[in-house]
């Protein structure tokens, strides 16, 4: 027997990450579902890589986070519309209304901070790292902190296979 793991034929990793996306995806359509207002004090922070495939947003943004931006969707947004690949949503930057779209594929990261939820992924296959960010980049009201750890024992689900070399 040897200590090195056999490369596999069914690519899981794949698997889960699409389906941990799904699970953004719902939560995301159950809210578009009732009009846009979100339950209690539910909030979500989404981080996503700006220059993936599908990603379509002001070119203000691209050129201000050229790799990787995070979003708040909590008090002001609209028009929120959930795709089976992909997201839009209105949101402001600083006074300005944007519309973004976001494939589920272009995630990183996904918070829920009034329940200590979190799910971070892979932007693709390419062993991408998200970049953990301190606040949220369009116009939030509140502080929280955008990325939870698992450190403390909350629900963050972090899915991150290494490719083999």
């Amino acid at each position: 027997m040897t200590d090195e793991t056999p490369d596999s034929l069914i690519p899981y990793d794949e698997i889960v990450q699409e389906a941990l996306r799904a699970v953004v995806g719902r939560v995301l359509g159950q809210v578009a579902s009732t009009g846009g207002s979100l339950p209690g004090n539910h909030h979500f922070y989404i981080t996503f890589k700006t220059q993936a495939p599908g990603v379509d947003i002001p070119a203000h943004l691209k050129t201000r986070f050229p790799d990787e931006m995070t979003i708040v969707l909590q008090n002001k947004f609209w028009d929120l519309n959930v795709g089976e690949d992909h997201f839009s949503v209105g949101l402001t930057f600083n006074q300005v209304p944007a519309i973004l779209m976001i494939p589920f594929a272009a995630i990183t990261a996904f918070v829920d901070p009034a329940v200590d939820f979190g799910l971070q992924f892979q932007a693709s296959v390419e062993d991408m790292e998200p970049e953990l960010h301190d606040e949220a980049e369009n116009d939030s009201p509140d502080g929280d902190s955008p990325i939870a750890t698992s450190e403390d024992g909350s629900n963050v689900v972090t899915v991150d296979f290494g490719r083999k070399k």
